[in-house]
């Protein structure tokens, strides 16, 4: 995995861009989700895990996954409008709730302001009996090296 300091996999840049604001000429909610998700893979993606061990692929050899990580809630927090063309810093927060769930937290700062908040809590389940189980080792290795960056959080 990746010997980096956790900023370089924890804090990213987006600018908005036309398609993903609405009439009024401000970010769609939904878009707060999909960004947070991106954040997560592209996150995930720096420190050094293929989409491949995170992410359903039926069409790679062995592609099938042991552990399903679903969202199962999500909700976000609008603070300022967020407008087309802005440069917005992404801060990725991720906890461990417990041995099988874990909560991102994702904080959007257009320079020195915060403008949203978007959380997903993902569950780890068995992609076969769709039980709950462990997360999968790949994702507490991330977890707990990105913990290096807030300070280690006891469950």
């Amino acid at each position: 995995m990746s010997s980096l300091s956790p900023q370089n996999w924890l804090l990213l840049k987006r600018v908005v861009r036309f398609g993903e604001t609405d009439a009024a000429g401000v970010m769609h909610f939904h878009q707060i989700f999909r960004w947070c998700h991106e954040a997560w893979e592209e996150s995930l993606e720096k420190y050094g895990l293929r989409a491949s061990q995170v992410f359903p692929n039926d069409n790679e050899v062995g592609g099938t996954l042991e552990v399903f990580l679903p969202i199962v809630h999500c909700h976000a927090d609008f603070r300022l409008p967020i407008k087309n063309g802005d440069q917005l810093s992404l801060k990725l927060m991720p906890t461990k709730i417990d041995l099988g769930s874990f909560e991102l937290k994702v904080l959007f700062q257009r320079g020195d302001e915060d403008v949203a908040i978007g959380v997903l809590h993902h569950l780890a389940i068995n992609s076969q009996t769709r039980k709950r189980c462990p997360l999968p080792e790949e994702i507490n290795l991330w977890l707990e090296a990105s913990s290096v960056q807030f300070g280690l959080r006891p469950l």
